[in-house]
């Protein structure tokens, strides 16, 4: 089964090294009301812990700001674009 029905290009997946992280980033962003989404990690990302929050491309700087900001920058991030995961230019901060 695909994973790209929750996934569509212009999306961007914030892939963290825990589940406790990732559960925490997700209520820092939705209790400041930023639109994202808790998902599984499609299994062409390689992910620690099995899940990835999901935005919108043109919501990478605010979001990255925020979770730099409160020591929770992700993994790495990654865009969906032609239906290939691609490094998210604009995460430049992520730890790697």
């Amino acid at each position: 089964m695909s994973d790209h029905y929750l996934v569509k290009d212009g999306h961007c997946l914030a892939v963290f090294n825990s589940t406790h992280r990732v559960l925490k980033a997700e209520g820092l962003l939705k209790g400041i009301g930023i639109e994202i989404l808790l998902i599984p990690a499609p299994r062409a990302l390689q992910t620690d812990c099995g899940l990835a929050l999901r935005f919108d491309q043109k919501q990478v700087h605010a979001i990255m700001a925020l979770l730099k900001n409160h020591d929770l920058l992700p993994t790495y991030v990654s865009c969906l674009h032609n239906g290939q995961y691609i490094p998210c230019e604009d995460s430049a901060d992520a730890h790697h």
